[in-house]
C-alpha cells in the first residue's frame, strides 16, 4: 500500500523544476532547502501538512496552505502536500468533523453534528451553511479542529522524527554489515 502511495505521488506531484516555470510558484521552487529530505525538514513538513490538512477543510486551500506554512518553518513541501490528503471525505465526515464538534462542545458550546449530516446529505447551499456557522457551531468546530490538528501535527512530528532516526540508523547498520562482510570475504 505504501509503495502504491509513493508511486502515485511521484507520478502526480509536480517537480521543483516544473514549479520554477510557474511565476506564482517560482519563489517556493527557488528555495532548495524546502525540497530536500533532511532530518529537520521531514518532520516539519509532516507537521505542517497534518495541521493544515485537518484544520483547513477546503481541498484547494490545503496544499497551498501547507506549502506556505513550510516556508517560515523550513519544512519539506512535497511531504506537507502529501500529508494534506489525510482529510479525504470519509475521514472528514466520519472522524474529523464529529471529533471536532465533540471537542469543541466540551468547552461549553452546543453544536450538533446531526445538523451537519443533514446539511451534507441535503446538499445545502452556502446560505444554510453560513447560518449554521453563525450559530454556536462555529466556535465549537474551530476550537475542535484547531486542537485536533495541533495534536495530529505534534504526533506526526514526533513519529516522523523517530521514523527518520530509525531509517538512517537502519541504512547505517546495513552499510556497516556489508562492509564487514566484504572485509571478512577478503
Amino acid at each position: 500500500m505504501f509503495d502504491r502511495i509513493v508511486k502515485w505521488a511521484q507520478a502526480n506531484m509536480p517537480t521543483r523544476e516544473q514549479m520554477e516555470q510557474n511565476r506564482f510558484a517560482r519563489p517556493l521552487a527557488a528555495r532548495h532547502e524546502l525540497w530536500r529530505f533532511t532530518r529537520r525538514s521531514v518532520p516539519r513538513g509532516v507537521a505542517a501538512g497534518l495541521f493544515i490538512g485537518i484544520f483547513a477543510l477546503i481541498p484547494g486551500v490545503q496544499i497551498v496552505g501547507a506549502a506556505l506554512m513550510c516556508v517560515p518553518f523550513r519544512g519539506n513541501i512535497p511531504l506537507a502536500a502529501l500529508m494534506t490528503f489525510i482529510s479525504i471525505p470519509p475521514t472528514t465526515l466520519f472522524v474529523f468533523l464529529p471529533g471536532a464538534i465533540w471537542v469543541g462542545n466540551s468547552f461549553g458550546y452546543h453544536a450538533d453534528f446531526l445538523t451537519v449530516r443533514e446539511l451534507v446529505t441535503r446538499g445545502a447551499g452556502a446560505g444554510e451553511w453560513l447560518a449554521w456557522l453563525g450559530s454556536d457551531a462555529a466556535p465549537s468546530l474551530l476550537i475542535g479542529l484547531f486542537l485536533i490538528s495541533l495534536l495530529a501535527a505534534v504526533v506526526g512530528y514526533v513519529l516522523s522524527a523517530l521514523g527518520w532516526r530509525w531509517w538512517t540508523g537502519h541504512k547505517r547498520r546495513s552499510r556497516l554489515m556489508r562492509a564487514a562482510a566484504r572485509d571478512h570475504a577478503e
